[in-house]
């Protein structure tokens, strides 16, 4: 069965705790509350939400303090990957340049229509959940070529030995006795065997490997995402130079 996405909802004004706890809680999500940052930083211990709606002008600790927090400080590294949407009542340009520059994901600006808020929600949760997918397979592939690296030298070490084992196997006279023919015969036929086993495991593990890169030309990575989220930054950073020269 799949888990209601947690929602943990940082706003110093109940009438906003209560508005997101009744609509998305109708929409199917698990919302959990606080009213101040310090509080939000230990519910993020204890329920460690999917995503984060953080108000920037709290009392106490503000939600760019909050942030700073999540995203740099050791005893928090376990929960730095949460998504934040940031909530200000601040409209200016440089204010959103600042809380992407500190980790936020998405911005959006007070008075927010809910339409708005749900579909950037979505976004976010979407992103998280592809962002996790990659690393999840990444991951299996980095153990897979691992594993690969150890067949490959398993399968070059031990055809040594079995080749000396031949070698020394066809100097002996086998007309010295019925058990030392029986005996080389034996060695000669399993070790031939074992060869062509060995070389039959060697084009499995190219084979895989081939795909493996095939794979891996044809996936998104997670330095695509990093690309695409430099590329939305940029475009960040080029609407405040517009915006700066046309209010100079």
């Amino acid at each position: 069965m799949k888990t209601k996405p947690k929602i943990l909802i940082v706003d110093d004004e109940q009438i906003n705790l209560d508005f997101f706890d009744v609509m998305l809680g109708k929409l199917g999500f698990q919302v959990e509350k606080a009213d101040d940052g310090d509080i939000a930083l230990e519910k993020i211990k204890e329920v460690q939400p999917d995503l984060i709606i953080l108000d920037n002008i709290m009392p106490r600790l503000s939600g760019w303090e909050v942030t700073k927090i999540l995203r740099n400080d050791k005893r928090y590294a376990k929960y730095r990957n949460i998504p934040i949407i940031m909530f200000s009542a601040m409209d200016e340009v440089k204010d959103k340049i600042e809380g992407l520059e500190l980790g936020v994901d998405d911005y959006i600006t007070k008075p927010f229509n809910f339409s708005e808020v749900l579909a950037r929600i979505r976004a976010v949760l979407r992103n998280r959940e592809l962002s996790s997918q990659i690393t999840r397979r990444e991951r299996r592939i980095a153990i897979i070529e691992s594993l690969n690296k150890s067949l490959i030298y398993f399968t070059q070490h031990i055809k040594k030995p079995i080749s000396t084992l031949l070698e020394k196997a066809e100097k002996i006279d086998p007309n010295k006795s019925p058990e030392i023919k029986e005996l080389l015969d034996f060695i000669k036929k399993e070790s031939l065997e074992l060869f062509a086993t060995l070389k039959g495991l060697e084009d499995e593990i190219q084979e895989l490997q081939q795909k493996g890169d095939d794979l891996k030309r044809g996936d998104l990575t997670l330095e695509d995402l990093e690309q695409k989220f430099k590329k939305h930054f940029s475009e960040w950073k080029e609407i405040e130079k517009n915006y700066e020269e046309v209010n100079t």
